[in-house]
């Protein structure tokens, strides 16, 4: 692919080390292919001294079935075909990040807060549904509709309780349990997609999805949430969907193929997702608020892709179109006429907007490291 490469980074030894551990990570997956539940009692394998309960927000990148339950759609095969084999509602695949997060708690998935069959929620519930946005409140499924569904969700769980009834996530665990917030991918391509004024992303349109975030935050705490895991956004112009866009030329691309207006614009968001973070860390007394720079892991992955076993940064798997980055925003993955790749292994990105199983199994093993979150704590801090 000529729009791709490795940049010419060196790579430091600390770094070399992590990227190790993240391949053997990304290995170890293809080793367990076919076991979809872990034990939701933490054993000898588990980090965690009590039950963990993790409740999920945000979009497609966390989705494990939310808008496949609430709005009928399917996803067949090649959805899935990695890792499950079969239709699970997720655009991967295989396994999304919050999927190895669960996996290294030895912990259950986490079921779809709107799946009506064969749901499981004494691990906690995933409210995270595909297309989500902070803004506008009114789209379906909005990050403060998802907070007002998990308001609900607790509301009658004590209510059970209370009744003398059993409900799958007690005040204790409520009290314990952790909080992870990834959300922002769609605003932000919004913006960009209305081509507003890159002042006016940076300055308005960004700070009111900060605000949408710390609003969210600021409600579950005052209803009783303490430990909190946010996600920044990602290299939003390294994805195929963006780079497959008509362009005049070449001049907004860097060493590494990727757009740098969209990235710079990402970089923003982070940035002010992160102050907010330090802001409210101070301010809310008893909580934890993790920020972790998903940027940085995704970009590191990018660049450095042959380091970490991948052949295809920048090119779907699965899209139409061929190199250099098969995606055709009119023949999606799944779309008639659609083409999927021999080996998902091989690519970064999976149809174009969202990472293969393997390359989620990179991402989740930088995350699991604590080297790229602030303050530095181990996914797994909550349930010691």
């Amino acid at each position: 692919m000529a729009a791709a490469g490795d940049g010419g980074h060196g790579v430091p030894p600390a770094v070399a080390v992590l990227m190790a551990a993240a391949v053997l990570l990304a290995a170890a997956s293809t080793m367990v292919a076919g076991q979809e539940e872990h034990d939701d009692d933490p054993g000898s394998s588990s980090p965690c001294a009590r039950r963990p309960v993790v409740f999920a927000f945000g979009d497609s990148n966390t989705d494990t079935g939310g808008v496949a339950a609430g709005l009928g759609y399917y996803f067949p095969l090649p959805e899935g075909r990695a890792f499950f084999r079969r239709s699970t509602g997720r655009l991967c695949d295989g396994r999304l990040v919050i999927d190895y997060l669960c996996e290294s708690l030895n912990m259950s998935y986490l079921s779809p807060y709107l799946e009506a069959l064969g749901s499981d929620f004494t691990g906690g519930a995933n409210f995270a549904i595909s297309g989500s946005s902070t803004l506008p409140r009114t789209v379906a499924f909005a990050l403060h509709v998802q907070v007002q569904q998990f308001l609900h969700f607790k509301q009658r769980s004590l209510d059970l309780v209370a009744r003398g009834g059993s409900a799958p996530v007690d005040a204790d665990g409520f009290r314990n349990a952790l909080y992870l917030i990834d959300i922002g991918q769609n605003d932000l391509s919004a913006a960009f997609g209305s081509r507003a004024p890159y002042d006016d992303i940076v300055h308005q349109r960004i700070p009111a999805v900060i605000s949408e975030i710390k609003d969210a935050i600021m409600n579950l705490y005052y209803n009783g949430a303490k430990n909190f895991w946010v996600h920044g956004t990602g290299p939003l112009g390294c994805l195929p969907q963006k780079l497959a866009a008509p362009r005049a030329d070449d001049g907004d691309l860097d060493d590494n193929g990727c757009l740098k207006t969209l990235n710079d614009g990402a970089y923003e968001f982070n940035t002010q997702l992160c102050a907010v973070c330090d802001e409210m860390r101070a301010q809310l007394r008893g909580a934890t608020i993790v920020y972790t720079d998903v940027l940085l892991i995704k970009y590191d992955l990018i660049a450095n892709h042959t380091a970490y076993g991948f052949e295809e940064p920048l090119m779907a798997c699965c899209g139409y179109g061929g190199p250099p980055y098969n995606y055709n925003a009119n023949v999606s993955c799944l779309a008639p006429g659609f083409r999927v790749c021999e080996d998902g292994a091989k690519f970064v990105s999976w149809d174009g907007v969202h990472y293969t199983d393997a390359a989620n199994a990179v991402v989740a093993a930088k995350m699991l490291s604590g080297q790229f979150s602030t303050p530095n704590l181990p996914f797994h801090y909550f349930c010691k």
